[in-house]
Formats: C-alpha cells, structure tokens, sequence
C-alpha cells in the first residue's frame, strides 16, 4: 500500500517566502558594468499586483543569502501566482515604482518565476532562473519561457536529491557530485548561447514536510451542518438590480387591460385567502416579494372591500407603467374607506404619486379633530397645517442645524416658511374673488393678532430669562427680580386681556413666579384663566424641547388609545410647547422626584403616599399601580433612556410619570440599562414581588403591551413620517428609526407569546444589579453639584 500525504495550501497561513542567493553568468563571470546591484522582488497575479515591491540590500559580490518576505499568505494565493525579478546596477537604480515604456528605470536584467508546478503544487529548494537583458519583467508571460532551469532534466535532478527526494548514497554521491563540477567548468549543461552576457539568478524556497497542493477555499452555504460558520462570501451579481425583462414582459401580459374584466369578479380560495390575510398583517416596513405583488393585483378587486389591503395593493403598482397606473387610480376611487394610520402611511416618501397622496389627505379630512391633534406632530413635520400647528411652523423656519449639512434643507426651511406665510394671508384675505366670508376674515384678523400677541409674550419671557440667568445674584434675588420684572408696566405682563397660551386657554399673568435650581435656571409662572383656575408653567430657555414635545404627544397618543380599550392607566401625559430652537413652555404638576420623596421617607414611596391620603390606600393604591404599568410599557416600547430616580415623579395622588426625555429609541447615556424603569423600592411600594398588588401591575402591563401592538402600524407610520425630521435621536440613524420601535413591539409573537416576553422583561429590571449602581453614581454626583 502507498500513502499520500500533502498539505493544501489553503490551510497555510503563512507569508510568502524566499531566499534569494547569488547572480553569476554561465562563465561564472562578473561583466556587469557597476558591481553595486540591487534585486527587486515583486508577486504577481492574473496581470495584477499582489504585493509591493520589495528591494534586496546593495551587494558589490553579487552574493545575497537574504530572506525576502511578502506580506501575502499561501493560502491566498491564486494558481497562477509569479514573482518578477528585475535586477538593477547602480546607473539605473529606479527613482520610481512605475515601469512603463516611456520610463528610463529599465532594470539591467529581469525574469518571471511560477510558483506553482505543472502539477499545482508549490515549488520547493532552489531554482535556477536565467535572466533577460535591458526589458522590463514581462509578468504576462509564462515564467516557462523565462526559466530555462525548468527544461533541464539535470538541474531538476538535484534540486530532488536537495530536497531529499531522492536517498542519499554517499559513495555515490560524491562520485556524481565530482563530475558535476566537471561538467559546471566544461558548460555542459549551460545555455546554447555562448555569450558572456547571459546571467541567471539563484533563489531558493522554503522546504515543507509535505508537498503544498493548491486549494481553493471551499465556503459552505448550510451553516447548520458546520461545527464553525465560515465567512459569507458575497459576490457582486451586476444585473441584481436590473428589472428581468421576461418578467417584465409576464407582468405587462397579466396587468393589462384585457385582463382587467376576468379579474374583475375573482375570488380566492381558502388557501390563497389565507397567503393574502397573511400578507395585509405584514408591518408598513416589510417589501414584497415579486409573487406576493402578484398576488395582490391578481385579487385586487376582491380586496378593495378592505380596507387593510390599500396599502399592500398600491405597493405592488408599477409606477413607470401608465396603463398600470391607470388602473390602479380607477380602482382607489372605489376603495373601502381607510383609517388614519393606513391614510399616515401614505403621506410617506414610498408613495410620491399625487393623486394618491391627495386621496390620502381626503381620508385624513374625514378623522375628528380630537384624533387629528395627537397625530398633528407628525402631520406637521410632512407640511400639512392645522390651526394650532403655526408655532411649530415657526419654529421649524428657526432651526438652521441641518442646512449646513444638507443643501435640500435649507429649501425645507423656506417650504415651511412659504407655507406659513400662506396661511397668515388666508387669515386675513378679503379681495372680492376670495371665498372667504367676511365674518371669516374678520375671525382671521383675531386669530393673527393672537398669533402676535403670543410670539409678544414668548420673546418677553425670552428677555427676562436670559436676563436672570446671566445674572450672578443669589436664587432668592433671582425670584425677587423675576416678580418685579413681570409686574413692571413696561413689559405688559401683570395684565392684559384674555390671550390663549399656546398650552392651554385664555389666561392673563399673576405676581405668583418662582425660578428652579439649574444651570439654565428656568422659570416657574403661574398664569390666571378668564374661568378664576389657575395654570402653572415652567419656561425654559437654553434646550431644545422638541424631542419631548414629541414623547408627550406619543404618550398622550398611546393614552387615547388604551382609554378606547377601556383601560385607563392614570397616565399624566403634561403638556410641552417648543416655542423656539432652545426655549418652549411645559406645563407644571405638582409632583416630586422619587428621589426626593425617598430621602425624606426613610427610602419608602408607600409611607409618602399614606402621608398625603390619611393612610388610605384606596385612594392612591389603584392610581400608583395603573400608572406605574402604563409608563413601564410605553418607555419601553419608546426606549426612553437616562431613566434615573429624578425624572420619575409622583404626585399625592399616587400618579407616577416620566419627564425629561432627551435620550429615546434605545439610546442610554449609561451602560447595560435595564429595559425599563423599575426599581426595589417602586416595586416595594406595591407589597413586593410576591404581593397580588404586584401581579395586578403585571396584568396591566400585560394588557397594555398587547392594546398598543394592535395599533403599531399606526406608530410605525408615525415615526416612518418623522425619519427626516430634525428630532435628535431620529436623525441619529433615521433609516433604523422605525425598525428600532418595529423591534419593541415584537409582532412575531402570538399575545400569548408577549404576555411571557413581557414577564420576562419585568423581571430583568427589577433584578437588574447594575441600574442600582448607577443610581448611587447619579446621586452622589447630584449631592456634589
């Protein structure tokens, strides 16, 4: 039996290698013109480098036994791999690494050398390679032309006996070797060229164990079979993204108009009712495949009787077709009428033909203003207009951040701009062609002379902001100026008549102001309404609170709908205003950080709240357990971060809420955060984990999680309209804006399978080590600052 042992070379992993020796001519002469020579070394492929030139110290001998090494690895080395020698005298050193015809940094001499056998194997030992005079290597050519030594049956037998090929017999090998050197002086074997000129170069290659068969790298495409996963390879197909034109041509066939009349009453059987029900559950963000579209247009008729298939139908239209086109637009005439958030979806950029976002608008028309207003945030952002959206309008014109990063948004600045202009002048158009009544007009003129008034009233607040927080008096001085500021005739703020705030209705100012503790120092004013109540407001100047105004409206969205479910968690959903790009107005409750309520009661929320209600806990108990299972799903789904002990608040009452919400969609100014925030002692406050208080709060939470899921499309929409808009942690990665909250909302899951995801989730964060560590961090440096 023989064996075979070799070693593919794609398991080498190391550099390429070789020895170069000496330079003589076949007289062993030397008769080059300067005795200073330098070798250049250089591995070639495919007509195309695969390494830098390597340069081989000056020698006046011509005698080297210097290793050269190139930074490439076996295993990546294609069959057809060459070295290209060039060998330079001083006179003609190369000043640069580009050989062209033109250049003059020809080398004296130059060959090709293939690393590779005729039986793809690596060459080992030494090589004898014979060179040509004043050319360039001519790495096209195959080294065979260039390398006599691989002709000569005589050399190939030594360079075996070298190699231990062939077994050593020393009586006869020094016999052989005395008449080789015989034959060496008498030129035997030497080239038929007789000239003194011929040169060659020996070199010689590292000797392995085994012989190196070439190998390409296999990569597997069943990663399951595989005990370690190779690396993808992925390659470039150049028509992947060319239209296939037979397809093409089947879809004109199938979509035309003679087909129109036999689809017209086609109905599906169970099974292809059961793809299609399949298909309309898929996410806004999910693209169909080519028989998923097919599909649809095939049943399209069927389908307009539901309203949940307009989007998924007008996904599967070819827009560069017309006669697709044209049907399609035929078809949205007679189109079931669709909800707001399928109408949302719409509004976005995968839809950018007019007659269908102009059916969208007629859909949104149709929705109450109450449902209107919770999505006006987003409505805003895409320039549809609703009254009490002007402010935003203006604060839009106002933000110049993008501009200098986009050329397009500053044309969005002034879109806005235009559009707010436009709306202004319809306020007060009264020329004989205006179809605006009179009584209309002269409503328009109040309503801009509000308008007025309120920007008045902001920029006052502005001034006096600014002015106090400039200033280097005490806090006590600060409230006492702040008084005398707003009672001071001049600025017209102690009385005027009734003007709404653009928070809530018509109020007019009282001497009642504070300022709070912080570095932006803002104010505290409490404004008294034409109906007696009275509305406290805090007016910051120095942060940007759309990013919150956003939140609010979200959560004051998600509250709107669960109370629709018939479930009121006793959400505290405050109002927030951005009146400009660093300064708004949120509505003041009457509440206390956790933090604070802690330090004060012995680290317990339930004494605090037994305190403020005579220890009844009837009265707080339900309130605190609601509203802590509404906040923990809905910052969770949000991925509200920087959640801390001083921006969870409580009120007597027993509501808990969040503020401040400057990081969101997974972002988390701390590491491992917990997946919401519920800490020992909130959990506490219900009886602990074992109590049947604490099991109601997972009830709700559960019952929440799976309320919102039903409406996720409506958020998805939401944020997918909002991708290009200045909010911070949107813009941060606005393509993965809307998969980060697609991901919160877990669709893949039954609502059995959420209700165990969901437990899960509550458990991590109420044993979650770390957000205990770092609450001591935050406090320790709250108590140094």
């Amino acid at each position: 039996m023989i064996d075979f042992s070799y070693c593919k070379s794609d398991n080498v992993n190391l550099n390429v290698t070789l020895k170069i020796l000496y330079l003589k001519n076949k007289k062993n002469k030397n008769n080059l013109p300067d005795s200073q020579i330098k070798i250049k070394a250089q591995l070639f492929a495919n007509n195309n480098p695969l390494s830098i030139e390597l340069f081989s110290t000056i020698s006046s001998t011509l005698i080297w036994n210097e290793w050269i090494c190139f930074p490439v690895k076996y295993k990546d080395l294609p069959l057809n791999s060459k070295v290209c020698f060039s060998i330079y005298s001083k006179e003609n050193f190369p000043k640069t690494t580009a050989l062209t015809e033109e250049s003059k940094d020809f080398p004296k001499y130059s060959t090709t050398f293939d690393l590779f056998t005729n039986h793809n194997t690596i060459r080992r030992g030494k090589h004898r390679l014979f060179l040509f005079n004043d050319k360039p290597p001519d790495f096209r050519v195959d080294a065979e032309m260039n390398s006599k030594d691989s002709t000569q049956t005589f050399d190939k037998l030594i360079r075996k006996h070298e190699r231990g090929d062939i077994p050593n017999v020393d009586w006869l090998d020094k016999l052989l070797f005395e008449k080789i050197k015989l034959m060496q002086e008498r030129d035997d074997f030497s080239l038929n060229d007789n000239s003194d000129n011929t040169f060659y170069l020996t070199i010689e290659l590292p000797q392995f164990d085994f012989p190196l068969v070439y190998n390409e790298k296999e990569y597997k495409c069943n990663a399951v079979e595989q005990t370690e996963i190779d690396p993808m390879v992925i390659i470039l197909d150049p028509e992947l993204f060319k239209d296939n034109p037979v397809e093409n041509k089947h879809r004109k066939l199938v979509r035309s108009q003679r087909h129109g009349t036999l689809d017209l009453d086609l109905k599906p059987n169970a099974k292809i009712r059961d793809e299609l029900n399949k298909i309309l559950k898929y996410p806004p963000t999910q693209p169909l495949n080519s028989e998923e579209k097919d599909l649809l247009w095939k049943f399209r008729f069927h389908l307009s009787q539901d309203k949940k298939a307009l989007t998924k139908f007008l996904k599967c239209v070819c827009w560069t077709e017309n006669t697709e086109v044209k049907q399609a637009l035929e078809l949205l005439e007679l189109w079931k009428e669709i909800d707001v958030d399928d109408a949302l979806e719409l509004l976005s950029k995968d839809f950018e033909n007019k007659n269908v976002r102009s059916f969208a608008v007629d859909q949104l028309k149709r929705a109450d203003d109450e449902e209107i207003t919770f999505i006006g945030e987003a409505i805003y952002y895409i320039g549809a207009i609703f009254n009490q959206n002007l402010r935003y309008l203006m604060v839009e014109c106002e933000d110049k951040t993008k501009s200098m990063k986009d050329r397009t948004t500053n044309l969005i600045g002034k879109m806005y701009g235009q559009i707010a202009f436009k709306l202004l002048s319809l306020m007060t158009a009264d020329s004989p062609s205006s179809a605006i009544s009179t009584n209309l007009c002269n409503e328009g003129i109040h309503r801009r002379d509000i308008l007025t008034r309120q920007g008045e009233l902001i920029e006052m607040l502005k001034k006096i902001s600014r002015g106090l927080q400039s200033s280097k008096d005490s806090h006590l001085n600060k409230i006492k100026n702040l008084k005398l500021s707003l009672a001071d005739p001049v600025n017209k703020l102690i009385s005027f008549s009734p003007l709404p705030l653009p928070l809530d209705p018509n109020i007019h100012v009282t001497e009642k102001s504070s300022i709070f503790k912080s570095s932006v120092s803002p104010l505290k004013i409490t404004f008294s309404c034409s109906d007696g109540s009275e509305y406290p407001v805090i007016f910051k100047v120095g942060d940007d609170l759309r990013q919150d105004q956003l939140v609010i409206q979200l959560i004051t969205l998600m509250n709107k709908l669960l109370q629709k479910e018939n479930l009121d968690l006793k959400l505290k959903p405050y109002k927030v205003l951005s009146t400009g790009m660093t300064n708004g107005m949120v509505q003041f409750v009457d509440a206390y950080p956790l933090a604070k309520i802690l330090s004060e009661n012995n680290g317990s929320l339930l004494n605090y709240l037994k305190d403020c209600n005579n220890g009844n806990e009837d009265t707080f108990m339900d309130t605190y357990i609601r509203s802590c299972a509404g906040y923990c799903v809905i910052t969770y789904i949000l991925g509200v971060g920087d959640r801390h002990l001083d921006n969870l608040m409580l009120t007597k009452q027993g509501n808990l809420f969040h503020i401040d919400f400057g990081f969101i969609l997974g972002r988390d100014p701390k590491p491992f955060p917990p997946p919401m925030k519920l800490c020992k002692e909130m959990v506490e406050a219900m009886g602990g984990k074992l109590s049947s208080k604490f099991q109601d709060f997972k009830d709700y939470c559960f019952i929440a999680f799976n309320n919102l899921r039903k409406s996720s499309n409506l958020f998805l929409n939401l944020f997918n309209l909002m991708v290009d808009a200045n909010i911070t942690d949107i813009a941060i990665e606005p393509d993965k804006a809307v998969l980060k909250v697609q991901e919160k909302f877990r669709l893949d899951l039954t609502d059995e399978e959420a209700i165990q995801f969901f437990q899960v989730l509550i458990n991590e964060s109420v044993d979650a080590l770390f957000p205990q560590v770092m609450e001591k961090i935050h406090q320790w440096r709250q108590y140094f600052d």
